[in-house]
């Protein structure tokens, strides 16, 4: 019925389509700093998000499971009551979270009453920014 040439441009061609639409749809979201996220935090709520930013001294608490995750201008809270967590956690280092941004009717800090509710931390290795 189709010539052996034909065949194999429509099987590229399928695999093309089925290959761009793979990386349309899987691409992820890209990571935001504390910063930017808390810009304009109305516009994340209740999506999933990931951020970027340092922990803040002291404001790990581990037995409601919350820490303070800050920017140059803004901070929010981190719910990791949930969420795994990468050995390293600790004061001062740089991490990356990943979860939901919701509205707290709690209003937990000076950015009011937004936490991001983590299913994902990692941390930085140290080792890799020391000089």
């Amino acid at each position: 019925m189709f010539t052996r040439r034909t065949r194999l441009l429509i099987s590229g061609g399928i695999m093309t389509l089925i290959f761009i639409g793979a990386v349309i749809f899987q691409s992820p979201d890209p990571t935001r700093t504390v910063d930017e996220v808390m810009d304009d935090p109305s516009s994340y709520v209740d999506r999933e998000v990931s951020i970027r930013g340092e922990v803040l001294d002291g404001s790990i608490d581990n037995s409601t499971m919350v820490f303070i995750l800050h920017g140059t201008n803004h901070q929010i809270y981190i719910d990791f009551s949930d969420a795994s967590v990468s050995n390293g956690l600790d004061d001062n280092r740089t991490v990356y979270a990943k979860g939901i941004l919701k509205h707290s009717s709690d209003a937990l800090g000076s950015d009011s009453d937004y936490v991001l509710v983590a299913e994902l931390i990692k941390t930085s290795c140290p080792s890799k920014y020391e000089e």
